[in-house]
């Protein structure tokens, strides 16, 4: 019965978006609206134009972060607001998000968010720091680090997506009730025929209420920047793209061979990623801690900025800075 009632409800909330048709809006519009002085563009060997920002204290512990799926780089900014003193804080929008948005290639899999991280990297010239992702880009951190463990002194995996055969046996066990109703929708292959001509808008609201557990932090503002990001020129293809493409069945990824300091910040009322996967985080990562925030979504730098920030700054200074003083 339960699975019925959802099913209606998709359709329901599908016709009423069919009503509304929204247009892409300007890249350059966008672009204008969502960039600070701290934003800089790299153009990669692909003819990306990849949009980060590389903030805080210079001379600080570099900490690189990435965003996840239908986010950017602007859930980063509290974290910059309370960790900026002191440490050297870099962000970045993965191909088909942010400002970065649409690449030449068409190519958003897993590995061109790999060579993204890479090329940033780079271009920085970083060559040791702290990787942390927020889930999609919590995956992209820990393969990130699977790949470069002699860069990566630490990882900070807020929410993260795990191995695809952990998804693949939550899935079929773990209710998505309450999940933002997007992901759902991107999955079916008659919404994404004709998803680059619907206006989002109601996607954006219910997504963001469901992802922030119906968090104060939710504005106007906030919504804003999910709904118009995702119009900017280009964008929505780009997502279309990335959902069109068949997920390829790997080999198991070696977590176990992560080595590296390794904190975990998950909330409780996650409607995204389940806060059962902190947990099994823990049991193959051999030097990592959990913190769960009780009544707190899939988002915690941006729903309790300051806590979470803390118990990052706590990590940081009680397990990185002294390993690096030891290599």
């Amino acid at each position: 019965m339960s699975k019925t009632i959802g099913t209606l409800l998709i359709l329901l909330v599908a016709t009423l978006i069919f009503l509304a048709y929204q247009g892409d809006l300007p890249a350059d519009v966008v672009d204008a609206k969502y960039t600070s002085p701290a934003s800089q563009f790299l153009k990669t060997s692909n003819g990306a134009r990849v949009h980060f920002r590389d903030e805080g204290a210079s001379d600080g512990l570099p900490i690189i972060l990435v965003h996840g799926s239908m986010s950017s780089l602007h859930t980063w900014t509290p974290w910059v607001a309370e960790l900026g003193a002191d440490y050297r804080v870099i962000s970045l929008d993965l191909p088909a998000h942010g400002l970065t948005g649409a690449v030449p290639d068409d190519d958003y899999s897993a590995e061109a968010q790999q060579r993204t991280v890479e090329a940033v990297v780079k271009h920085l010239a970083l060559e040791e720091f702290v990787i942390g992702g927020s889930s999609m880009g919590g995956g992209v951190a820990w393969r990130y680090a699977l790949r470069h463990p002699q860069t990566v002194l630490g990882l900070i995996l807020v929410s993260a997506s795990g191995p695809r055969d952990w998804f693949d046996s939550e899935s079929k066990s773990t209710p998505d009730q309450g999940a933002p109703l997007v992901f759902k929708l991107l999955g079916q292959d008659w919404f994404r025929a004709v998803a680059a001509r619907i206006d989002p808008y109601l996607l954006a609201v219910q997504g963001a209420k469901s992802a922030y557990n119906n968090s104060p932090v939710v504005t106007d503002a906030l919504i804003m920047r999910y709904y118009e990001l995702a119009l900017r020129s280009g964008t929505r293809d780009a997502i279309l793209s990335r959902f069109d493409s068949p997920r390829q069945r790997s080999t198991p990824e070696p977590l176990t061979d992560l080595k590296m300091p390794t904190l975990i910040l998950w909330g409780e009322k996650d409607s995204v990623i389940p806060a059962s996967y902190a947990a099994r985080f823990t049991e193959v990562l051999a030097d990592s801690e959990a913190v769960v925030y009780p009544g707190v979504g899939h988002v915690p730098m941006e729903e309790i900025p300051k806590k979470s920030a803390q118990d990052v700054r706590r990590f940081l200074s009680s397990k990185i800075n002294r390993a690096k003083s030891t290599l």
